[in-house]
């Protein structure tokens, strides 16, 4: 029992260390940070906005979160985006779940959000993105260029907003799977980048068939599984107690990011 109370507290300390991390990075920022609401029928979309320090229009990236709703992590994820030059919006799309929940931060707990996250409807989820899309371009600062990222279920997410909106200029997705189906596949007009943990069979055993069927339809899916990695690894880095490979794929995917938002 005492050893499972080290490891309870190790692990708890761990996700607390990572989350006063993405407070601290959002509290020193120098960028500029705002709410948005935005809307998509008679539904409100919750929106976090942070802007690069620029001097010309720069292009946008929508932030899909992972499953566990729009969290600090998340915000300060966009702040990462916006330090390297993007104007980045990350949406809540819990937002307006039920009368009880109209946020993220309504919910009384992380596995509550979780929970919610899969009862979504697809096809509100769709049209909470697309009208975060047009919101986005109309922004002062914003180019015409939209791309999207995602992590976890936010990067299956990302690879499904590739299959319904021909518009986007990327599609950057994060231990994500990809949709199932051929007719959803030759939907898809955006380039698709993949990045992957090494310990995450659970999403990579599904790589194969993606690239297969991406391949198939004249589509572009590029891919890179990052050594010594695993599931969340752009979130675990934030967290000291974690393994030197999660922090170097971090590193080595924002570097990755900025190479093909460049091209």
């Amino acid at each position: 029992m005492k050893y499972l109370g080290l490891v309870v507290m190790l692990i708890t300390g761990g996700a607390v260390a990572a989350q006063d991390a993405a407070l601290d990075r959002l509290e020193k920022s120098p960028r500029h940070h705002e709410w948005v609401q935005i809307a998509n029928g008679d539904r409100t979309v919750h929106s976090f906005v942070v802007y690069p320090e620029r001097s010309d229009d720069a292009q946008a990236i929508i932030v899909i979160h992972e499953n566990r709703g729009l969290t600090d992590w998340v915000r300060s994820m966009a702040d990462q985006l916006a330090e390297a030059g993007y104007l980045a919006i990350a949406p809540d799309l819990l937002s307006d779940f039920n009368e009880n929940y109209s946020k993220t931060t309504a919910f009384p707990s992380s596995d509550e959000a979780r929970n919610a996250i899969y009862q979504l409807d697809p096809d509100q989820v769709a049209g909470d993105l697309n009208a975060v899309f047009d919101f986005v371009k109309t922004l002062p600062g914003a180019s015409d260029q939209v791309s999207v990222i995602g992590f976890c279920w936010g990067g299956s997410q990302t690879f499904r907003m590739a299959t319904y909106n021909p518009d986007l200029k990327a599609a950057l997705v994060f231990y994500g799977t990809g949709p199932k189906g051929a007719d959803a596949i030759a939907r898809i007009e955006a380039p698709v980048y993949g990045f992957y943990g090494e310990d995450d069979q659970r999403v990579n055993a599904t790589i194969a068939d993606s690239e297969e069927m991406m391949e198939q339809a004249g589509k572009s899916y590029e891919y890179v599984i990052y050594p010594g990695s695993g599931h969340a690894y752009m979130r675990r880095a934030d967290d000291p107690s974690e393994s030197q490979a999660q922090r170097d794929a971090h590193s080595a995917s924002m570097i990755r990011i900025q190479e093909i938002l460049r091209e």
